[in-house]
């Protein structure tokens, strides 16, 4: 099954990208843009026919390499 990971800083936590870019599309002359936040998506096929245990353990794997829990929140999607 293809699973999409979407990984993004933790909520308060600086996203020095994110404020750097927005700087940069202000100096541009995009004024109308607010926040800027990156991120990263990651896709994985994972064997498996049971969605929900697919997913199960691809947080298993955000949880312990993918994603840095402590500063990032991430969200498993799976595709099919």
């Amino acid at each position: 099954m293809k699973v999409r990971v979407s990984i993004t800083r933790k909520a308060g936590l600086s996203d020095p990208e994110g404020v750097e870019t927005h700087r940069a599309l202000h100096d541009l002359g995009y004024d109308e843009v607010g926040d800027v936040h990156f991120g990263r998506i990651i896709t994985v096929e994972v064997a498996g026919k049971d969605a929900a245990e697919v997913q199960a353990r691809v947080e298993e794997m955000c949880e312990r390499l993918l994603a840095n829990p402590v500063i990032e929140d991430y969200a498993v999607e799976v595709l099919g």
